[in-house]
């Protein structure tokens, strides 16, 4: 089964990981071993098996990193007997192969690398959003993902049922705090972003630390208000200062223990969203194996 690519991750994501699949090979090098051993005529079989309940996300990936070895017809190397995004049992085959064993055995690694990742990240995710069931506050991600691998790690939490946060720093004019200290205050640097992209402003998110910043925040208008680092307490007498007509987000330090509660902080005026950087550069991998055995 081949995806498409494109569609997926969209162009400039496609070419992000049509080139980290490169590098995971250029990384490896020759497989000495397996060219050692193996003529091109010796054939095997593998599985690509649960190794515990979990979730399943990357298998785009397998046709591309066939490609990359050279196969010229992915198509009857493997086959995948399960959807993207499933949820499997613990042994359960999730796709098989056909091939030659010396290739198969270069994708072994680099199948299991992507798909143990990515899965992981799919699991705390719905971690998250199942502490967040009956709220009515949205999951999203952040940027704090590995250097190179932002579109696949963003792609997982989709996978699951979050939503992205902005993937470039083009998407949406986020005044954090270091821009706020630097410009002298939130209205400065709001003003001066209005100035300078005066005719396709995208949207504008201001961080804020506590009420004084929160209410010169309101007085700008910006499209959304992230109330960063604050309890409980602090965000249920902070997120009923913002208009619904601003959205509101909550940020910073959450964790799986305080995410439903800080959901929960304000019945009066609901956050919209909670952004959770845990998701992304803490998730622990989902366990799989790929077994291999020969063809006679």
């Amino acid at each position: 089964m081949l995806f498409n690519i494109e569609e997926i991750f969209g162009v400039t994501g496609a070419q992000h990981v049509r080139s980290i699949v490169r590098l995971a090979l250029l990384e490896d090098e020759k497989d000495l071993t397996s060219d050692g051993i193996f003529s091109s005529s010796d054939m095997s079989e593998g599985k690509l098996i649960a190794r515990e309940n979990t979730c399943i996300v990357g298998l785009p990936l397998i046709s591309l990193i066939f490609q990359e070895l050279g196969v010229k017809d992915v198509e009857q190397v493997y086959k995948i007997h399960v959807k993207e995004g499933d949820y499997l049992k613990d042994n359960d085959i999730a796709v098989t192969f056909k091939s030659s064993t010396a290739t198969l055995l270069k994708a072994e690694r680099i199948i299991l690398n992507f798909i143990t990742h990515l899965s992981g990240i799919a699991n705390l995710t719905k971690l998250f959003l199942k502490e967040l069931e009956g709220t009515p506050v949205q999951l999203l991600d952040t940027r704090k993902t590995l250097p190179g691998h932002r579109y696949l790690d963003k792609y997982a939490v989709r996978t699951a049922g979050a939503k992205n946060h902005r993937i470039h720093l083009s998407d949406m004019l986020m005044v954090k705090n270091n821009h706020v200290d630097a410009a002298g205050s939130i209205t400065c640097a709001v003003e001066k972003l209005r100035m300078t992209y005066t005719d396709t402003c995208p949207p504008i998110i201001v961080e804020c630390r506590d009420k004084a910043e929160v209410l010169e925040a309101v007085s700008v208008h910006p499209n959304r208000i992230l109330l960063d680092n604050m309890d409980k307490e602090t965000l249920a007498q902070n997120l009923p200062l913002i208009p619904k007509n601003i959205e509101a987000e909550i940020s910073g330090g959450v964790n799986i223990k305080t995410v439903r509660n800080l959901a929960l902080s304000s019945t009066i005026r609901p956050a919209d969203f909670i952004s959770v950087g845990l998701i992304t550069h803490s998730a622990p991998i989902a366990d799989f194996s790929l077994r291999i055995n020969r063809l006679k």
